[in-house]
C-alpha cells in the first residue's frame, strides 16, 4: 500500500511521517514565532514558556497522569449526579413505564421496564442476550424465560407430577430477538420448549393439586332471585348482595357462593344459556383433559386446531359453544351440519342466552366451565379467535404441570397496572366511560393499588386472558366463579377485575397464579380478527384487465379486423413442404389476376 494516506508514527513525542513519492519524509516541525520587541515583558514571557510548557505536557507519562485524573473527575461527577437522580427517575418510571417483561416485542424499549425488575446475562451459544427478571423476597433473580425442571425437592411438592429423567428442556434458553422489521411491529411470539407428546402424557399428576384450606364447593340455588342493589348483578347470576360479595373472599373448608346457573335443576337446564338434553348428557361425561371456546353474535371466525397428536384427537374433546345467530348463519353457510361437528369442535348450541352483549355471554364458559363440565380434570379456555397451534398435552405439560400450577394465564403484553388497563379501555372505547369508572373507583376504595415493587413476585395485574389452563379444584373453581361474580357485577371487561379477586384469595391462603409471558402464548395460539374486523377491512384491488382492442393489421385479407390478443401474437413457424421445380412458391411477387367471380364478399 502506498500514497499520501499511508503514515508511520515514530520519534519519542509520536510525530506522523508520511509517505511521499516512495521515501518517508518527516513531517516539518512547528517553529515558535519569535516574540515581538513591542510586545510587554509579561507576554513575552508567556511567549517563551509556551514552547516548553508543550515540550512538558507532550511527555507520555505526564499527559496519562493528567489523563487519568480528568477521567477521575469526570467519574465522580457524574456518579453524584445519578444519585440525586436516581429516586425521581425510579418514581417516575413506577408510574408510567409498567410495561411488559417481553423480550420479542419490537414495539417496546428495554428502557421502558420498571427499575425494580432487573435484567441478567443469559448467553446463548455465541451471542449474548438481556432478559428482564424479577426478584423474589430473598432477593435472588428469576429469569422470565421457560423455567427448568423441578429439583427433586420442587418434584415432591408436585403431587403425582413425574417429570422424565433427562428432561429436553433443561439447558433451554431464549434465544436473541429477531431484529427488528418495519413490516412486523408489535409482539412476537417467542421459543417455547415442550416435551414430546408421549412424554407429556406420561407427565399427567396420578393425583390432584391440593386445594389449601377450601375442600368443599357449593352454589347458590335459588328460583326467584331478587334484585336488591342497584348494582347487583344479573338474573342469571342471582342478584348477589355486596355483603355476600364480601363473605365469598371469606376462604373456609366449606363455602356456597354464587356462581351463576343460579336457576334451574342443574346448569344449562332452565337457567339461562339453556342446552339440550342430548349435549347435556354428552357435557357430564368424565374427561381427563378438555378443549373449550365460543362464538356468539356470529361473532368469530371459527378456527381449526393444528398439530393435535393422535392420542389427543382420540382422548381429547374440543367443545365450541354457538348462540342460535351464530348457528344459523353456520348452516347458512354450509359450514354446519347436521352431525354437529366442523372439524374437530364438538358444537353445542346454546338457548336463551340471558345478556345482550355477546362478549358477556362468552364469559359464562370461559369462567365457568367447571360447572358446564362437573367431571372434567384439566381443561384449556381459548377465545373464539384463536387457533390452537400446539398439542394439549404438552400445553398442559409446559404450562400447569412443570411449574406446580393449577391455573394459569398469560399476562398482557404491555400493561401492567389495571389504573392503566382502565384508561386504555375508555380510550379505545370497549366499555361506557362511566361504569369503567365506577368500577375502578369502587376497586380502590377496596384498597387497589397502582402496580409497584410491594406486588413482587407477582409480575403483573392485567391478563390477557384468551387463553386459561386450569385444573379443577375447588380454589381454583372458586377463583373462577368470583371472577365472574366481578364481570356480572361490574364491566364486561375481565381483565379490570382480575387482580382484586386474585389478591383478596393470595391473602388468605398459599395458593398463586402462573403468569407466562404474552410471547409465549403467541407461540402456541395464533390469533385471528374478529368477523367485524374483517369485513370493514378493504379488500384488496382487483386487478382489471382491460379490454382488447380491434387492431387492423396492415395487408390483411381486405384489412380484417383481428383482436389485439390475437394480432400481437407471433406464430410458430413451421418447416414447409418441399417442392419439385416446376412448382411455384405461393408468396413470389407475381400478382395474382383475380377474375369477377373469385371476389370475396367481404369487399363489399
Amino acid at each position: 500500500m502506498t500514497g499520501g494516506l499511508l503514515g508511520l508514527r515514530s520519534g519519542s513525542y509520536g510525530s506522523l511521517q508520511h509517505l511521499q513519492n516512495g521515501a518517508f519524509h518527516p513531517q516539518p516541525q512547528f517553529v515558535g514565532r519569535k516574540p515581538s520587541k513591542m510586545l510587554p515583558s509579561g507576554s513575552r514571557e508567556k511567549e517563551r514558556l509556551l514552547p516548553y510548557l508543550f515540550r512538558f505536557l507532550s511527555r507520555r507519562r505526564v499527559g496519562m497522569l493528567i489523563l487519568v485524573g480528568f477521567a477521575f473527575l469526570v467519574f465522580l461527577s457524574g456518579f453524584s449526579t445519578v444519585s440525586k437522580d436516581a429516586p425521581e427517575s425510579n418514581s417516575v418510571s413506577i408510574t408510567q413505564h409498567i410495561h411488559h417483561i417481553n423480550p420479542y416485542d419490537n414495539g417496546e424499549s428495554d428502557q421502558d421496564l420498571p427499575f425494580f425488575l432487573p435484567r441478567i446475562e443469559v448467553k446463548h451459544k455465541d451471542n449474548v442476550d438481556y432478559i428482564p427478571s424479577t426478584v423474589t423476597e430473598s432477593g435472588e433473580n428469576n429469569a422470565h424465560r421457560p423455567p427448568l425442571p423441578p429439583s427433586t425437592s420442587a418434584v415432591a411438592a408436585v403431587v403425582g407430577y413425574t417429570p422424565p429423567l433427562h428432561h429436553p428442556c433443561e439447558n433451554f434458553a431464549f434465544p436473541p430477538p429477531p431484529p427488528p422489521d418495519r413490516k412486523r411491529i408489535g409482539p412476537r411470539p417467542c421459543p417455547v420448549c415442550y416435551l414430546p407428546v408421549e412424554q407429556a402424557i406420561a407427565s399427567i399428576p396420578s393425583s390432584s393439586s391440593p386445594s389449601p384450606l377450601l375442600k368443599q364447593l357449593n352454589y347458590v340455588h335459588e328460583e326467584n332471585p331478587i334484585k336488591t342493589e342497584p348494582h347487583g348483578g344479573s338474573e342469571f347470576g342471582g342478584y348477589p348482595s355486596l355483603k355476600q360479595r364480601n363473605d365469598s373472599f371469606d376462604i373456609k373448608e366449606s363455602m356456597t357462593v354464587h356462581c351463576g346457573f343460579v336457576t334451574g335443576s342443574k346448569p344449562g337446564h332452565h337457567t339461562g344459556f339453556d342446552i339440550d338434553e342430548a349435549d347435556l348428557k354428552e357435557l357430564e361425561q368424565p374427561h381427563e383433559v378438555i378443549v373449550a371456546s365460543a362464538i356468539f353474535g356470529n361473532y368469530d371466525i371459527i378456527q381449526q386446531p393444528r398439530n393435535v397428536s393422535e392420542a389427543a384427537r382420540k382422548n381429547v374433546p374440543f367443545y365450541m359453544f354457538i348462540d342460535e345467530e351464530t348457528e344459523a348463519y353456520m348452516r347458512n353457510s354450509s359450514v354446519l351440519d347436521s352431525s354437529k361437528r366442523v372439524g374437530l369442535w364438538r358444537i353445542i348450541l346454546v338457548h336463551n342466552i340471558p345478556y345482550t352483549d355477546a362478549r358477556r355471554n362468552g364469559k359464562i364458559p370461559k369462567l365457568l366451565l367447571h360447572r358446564i363440565f362437573p367431571n372434567v380434570r384439566f381443561s384449556i379456555w381459548i377465545d373464539g379467535k384463536l387457533q390452537l397451534l400446539v398439542d394439549p398435552y404438552q400445553v398442559l405439560e409446559r404450562f400447569l404441570w412443570r411449574q406446580n400450577a393449577s391455573l394459569a394465564i398469560s399476562r398482557h403484553y404491555r400493561r401492567f397496572d389495571v389504573f392503566e388497563e382502565a384508561e386504555a379501555n375508555k380510550a379505545a372505547g370497549k366499555y361506557d366511560n362511566v361504569s369503567i369508572d365506577y368500577q375502578i373507583e369502587f376497586y380502590k376504595n377496596e384498597g387497589l393499588t397502582p402496580y409497584s415493587e410491594a406486588k413482587l413476585p407477582i409480575t403483573s395485574d392485567v391478563p390477557e386472558g384468551c387463553v386459561i389452563v386450569k385444573e379443577h379444584i375447588p380454589i381454583t373453581n372458586l377463583f373462577t366463579c368470583l371472577w365472574f361474580n366481578e364481570v356480572d357485577r361490574f364491566t364486561s371487561r375481565d381483565q379490570l377485575s382480575f387482580a382484586i379477586v386474585r389478591d383478596k384469595i393470595t391473602s388468605q391462603v398459599d395458593w398463586n397464579i402462573s403468569m407466562f409471558l404474552d410471547c409465549e402464548r403467541r407461540n402456541f395460539v395464533y390469533q385471528a380478527y374478529h368477523r367485524d374486523l374483517l369485513e370493514h377491512m378493504a379488500p384488496p384491488p382487483p386487478v382489471v384487465h382491460p379490454p382488447p382492442r380491434d387492431v387492423v393489421i396492415p395487408g390483411n385479407r381486405q384489412g380484417a379486423v383481428i383482436p389485439e390478443n390475437v394480432a400481437g401474437r407471433t406464430p410458430a413457424r413451421k418447416n414447409p413442404p418441399k417442392r419439385g421445380r416446376g412448382e411455384r412458391r405461393s408468396g413470389s411477387r407475381r400478382h395474382r389476376k383475380v377474375g369477377p367471380g373469385f371476389r370475396d364478399n367481404n369487399s363489399i
